[in-house]
Order: structure tokens, then sequence, then C-alpha cells
């Protein structure tokens, strides 16, 4: 059974550094392909940094630059770092993963290609 695990949410001031991990269980960080999406009330489920399997990342526009996406096999976790917080970063927070390869961007950060979620967590930005 694969579980995810998020961890380190919170609520910070804008210009703010939160950092997100995601454990996994039941499988490896290294044969999936791993993802961070995040969910505002009233909007749609939005991908925000993928980490395929070869270790290539992806990242929504709105995020590059300030966000970075890694993966530390030997402890089976992937990392969301969030600097310069925006309040528009404010949403659910979630880790998924699917398994293998997925190659091209548009599909890192599709959520549909994605088997296994974890449970979400928030982050709030204030201004």
């Amino acid at each position: 059974q694969v579980q995810l695990v998020e961890s380190g949410g919170g609520s910070v001031q804008a210009g703010g550094v939160l950092r997100l991990s995601c454990t996994v269980s039941g499988a490896t960080v290294s044969d999936n392909c791993m993802g961070w999406f995040r969910q505002a009330p009233g909007k749609e489920r939005e991908g925000v940094a993928g980490i395929d399997t070869d270790g290539t990342t992806s990242y929504v526009d709105s995020v590059k630059g300030r966000f970075k996406i890694s993966k530390d096999v030997a402890k089976n976790t992937v990392y969301l770092q969030m600097n310069r917080l925006k309040p528009e970063d404010t949403a659910l927070y979630y880790c998924a993963a699917a398994p293998g390869q997925l190659l091209f961007s548009s599909l890192v950060l599709a959520a549909d290609q994605y088997h296994y979620w974890g449970q979400g967590i928030q982050v709030t930005v204030s201004s």
C-alpha cells in the first residue's frame, strides 16, 4: 500500500519561507515521478512542481525562481522549498506520485497523471 505523508506546512508572512516534506512508503521516489500540487478555495488543483525519475524538474511559471523541488532517495522523501512566499501561494498543498517517468513537463504538472496522493497540508501566507 502506497502512502504519502506531507509535513512542514503552516502560516507565514509574505516574503517568508517554508519547506514541505513528503515521506513515501510502499513505493520509492526513485521509481516514481513525484509532484507537488495545490488547491486554493474555489480554484482547480494546480501543478506546482515535479521531479521526474531522472531528476529533471518542472515548475509552474508563478513559482519559478522561488520554489525548488528535490528528493532524498535514501530517506524516500520529496521536498518543496518555498521562498519569497506570496499571499497567492495560500492553498492546500498535496504530494503525489506517478509510477515511472512522465518525461514531458506538461505531464509532470498534470494531476491526472498521478496515481497516489497525500492527504494535503495547509500553507497560509498573510500580507
